[in-house]
């Protein structure tokens, strides 16, 4: 048999080396072709699966209905009325343009509304919903609905408009919403999702924009299939949208309506506050606004009207306003001397019509003078030099002492914006805020509420409850939370001394009620419901020496923004107190001639409700009362009746 050689062996060797590389060579790519595909097939299968979901599925955002307002007595003060509207999506649109081109066909879409849509569309994600209109006739959505298959891209909707059913009324408390600006989502660390989607509408002023988080709701999502044109072909899931918490305000609307009518010529607050619980039953600001003119898109004349008028419709003066506090100052001063111990009750203090200090006169509001006066008649007839004297004894920072404890100075805890602190004044404010000395002159226009010291409506009515009461009163707004109480009634007493309080509250009696009192032809008649207070005649510029010599201008003669603020607070009724009213008229003149009677008024319609018994009103006044009812009956019934002007009830 013949041996192969040499050569062939080596050959033989060479082949087989070779095979085995290559063979290698193809388990190698077979096993890096079996790990991709298990890679692609198994570990990576979730992702590449979303991916094609996500070509043919859409997630759209379902806006959540809007938590509703009420009144403590369950009348609906904000609510959801249904908004005809149009949205475009760009992913589905294709050439926006072209379709916004058609849809004005059909509709109107004026230049600028035009403009914005485009706009926006450019700066959303393709899949958001741009809003193309809103607050549509049905004759127009309908329209738009019939002409769907040639506007690809564009979807009718019927969403949810908020609505306030008492308008100017609640416009400073309620405030209104409108849509999301980018100036909105800067001020936001974690916005939500929801915002993303052009003109949601969100809380701008009032207890929408402080309690927006409980308002808002939760956003649901809604999976739709789309075919390769982008049409909807069937809801896959839907997770629904969670609806805004429903929120009860401590407000009364009848009172609340009431005050703004009484107030309704002036530039004025009112404050109207339970003692007991601190629930705020009324907080009116004169003049108002309608908020859903914010809600529709106010005109240009409209905002320009609102923003450049004096007497500023646009401020909750009630919580926002400033002023000095006038003579309703004083009883912080007297109780500050009572505690110091530099005055007692029954001492007198002569009153010739001005104080001498420093080789300068402070004057008393009486320019002859009251004559000697105690502690109850200083009150009552609101004497000036009583309190130039024992605020010298008894110095600023006792007195800011007291204030604070009072609550002035202070920014209570109200879902509200544009709370104002006030300004109790001190020795180290006028250092800081100055860089001078507290001067004595300064420490005299402090005891009668002038000078440094600012008050708002909702801190004198504090103050009143305070003094009502003895106990820390504290102001609350919001009554329940989805049906969740809210309200806190025990409150820690102030451990006053009760005879410090039983003095000043029979100074405040007196102003109403005795002759002679700065009030008393505002006084309730009825025994049952007697009302204590203290009037506030607040000045706004200083009267010089010429001017006192050649005769003081009557407030009448004045421009308006140069007469004096007129106050009252007080409570009712005198023995068993119930409830705290402040009242300030910016510029309306003196407390006891304009302020007070709007006071008594309101605090009547608060004890009564709708009717006041005619008994009531002093009896000077029940013909005028009982003719201003004949008119309102024979109006109702439509009498027309010629009368002349008389004051309002």
């Amino acid at each position: 048999m013949r041996q192969p050689t040499r050569t062939s062996r080596e050959r033989s060797r060479r082949i087989t080396r070779r095979g085995l590389l290559l063979l290698g060579l193809q388990s190698g790519v077979i096993g890096v072709l079996g790990w991709r595909l298990r890679q692609l097939q198994v570990v990576q299968a979730d992702e590449f699966t979303l991916m094609a979901e996500e070509n043919r599925i859409n997630i759209r955002l379902i806006a959540p209905a809007r938590g509703l307002i009420y009144d403590r007595n369950g009348v609906l003060i904000a609510e959801n009325q249904q908004n005809y509207r149009i949205v475009i999506i760009r992913e589905q649109a294709g050439d926006v343009e072209t379709v916004m081109d058609r849809l004005a066909m059909i509709i109107d879409l004026p230049e600028d509304r035009r403009a914005k849509v485009l706009d926006d569309v450019r700066r959303r994600s393709a899949f958001v919903p741009v809003t193309v209109a809103e607050h549509l006739t049905w004759e127009e959505f309908s329209q738009v609905a019939a002409n769907a298959p040639s506007l690809p891209g564009v979807i009718p909707e019927v969403g949810l408009s908020r609505h306030y059913q008492h308008g100017e009324e609640y416009a400073h408390l309620v405030g209104y919403v409108g849509p999301v600006s980018e100036s909105d989502l800067q001020r936001m660390e974690d916005p939500d999702p929801l915002f993303q989607i052009p003109r949601f509408p969100i809380g701008k002023t009032g207890v929408e924009l402080l309690m927006e988080d409980q308002l808002r709701g939760d956003a649901g999502i809604s999976r739709i299939e789309v075919n390769s044109s982008g049409r909807v072909m069937r809801e896959l899931s839907r997770d629904e949208s969670v609806k805004g918490a429903d929120i009860q305000l401590t407000i009364d609307t009848n009172l609340q309506e009431y005050c703004g009518e009484r107030m309704h010529e002036e530039s004025a607050a009112a404050v109207v506050m339970d003692v007991h619980s601190g629930d705020l039953l009324a907080m009116a600001s004169t003049p108002s606004f309608d908020p859903n003119k914010f809600v529709l898109g106010i005109s240009t004349d409209d905002w320009t009207f609102l923003r450049d008028n004096i007497y500023r419709p646009l401020s909750n003066k009630s919580v926002s306003g400033a002023y000095p506090p006038g003579s309703t100052f004083k009883m912080l001063v007297v109780l500050a001397a009572l505690e110091d111990g530099v005055v007692a009750p029954e001492e007198t203090v002569y009153c010739p019509g001005h104080y001498e200090l420093g080789g300068r006169r402070f004057h008393c509001w009486r320019r002859g003078g009251h004559g000697r006066v105690d502690l109850k008649n200083s009150l009552k007839q609101s004497c000036d030099v009583y309190y130039y004297e024992i605020a010298k004894r008894v110095g600023i920072e006792k007195i800011a002492e007291v204030a604070r404890r009072f609550g002035l100075g202070d920014k209570f805890s109200l879902p509200l914006p544009a709370m104002s602190g006030g300004l109790v004044p001190n020795m180290e404010y006028k250092q800081r805020v100055f860089n001078q000395g507290w001067l004595q002159g300064d420490t005299l226009n402090a005891g009668i509420g002038q000078g440094f010291v600012l008050a708002s409506p909702i801190q004198l009515a504090v103050m009143t409850g305070r003094f009502a009461t003895g106990k820390s009163v504290e102001p609350n707004l919001i009554h329940t939370i989805n049906g969740v109480p809210q309200t806190a009634a025990n409150f820690p007493d102030l451990n006053i001394p009760s005879e410090y309080l039983r003095d000043i509250r029979a100074g405040m009696y007196a102003v109403v009620n005795e002759n002679r009192g700065t009030a008393y032809e505002s006084r309730i008649e009825d025994p049952e419901n007697l009302m204590a207070g203290k009037t506030g005649t607040s000045q706004v510029r200083q009267i010089t020496v010429e001017e006192r010599e050649a005769g003081i201008v009557d407030n009448e003669d004045l421009p308006w923004e140069r007469r004096d603020h007129a106050l009252f607070v007080g409570y009712a009724p005198y023995d068993n107190p119930r409830y705290a009213v402040s009242v300030v008229v910016e510029h309306g003149g003196g407390g006891s001639a304009v302020a007070a009677p709007i006071a008594r008024d309101i605090m009547m319609r608060a004890l009564y409700g709708d009717v006041v018994p005619l008994a009531a009103y002093p009896p000077a006044e029940r013909n005028r009362i009982r003719a201003e009812r004949e008119r309102e009956r024979e109006a109702q019934q439509g009498i027309t009746v010629p009368q002349e002007r008389s004051d309002r009830i």
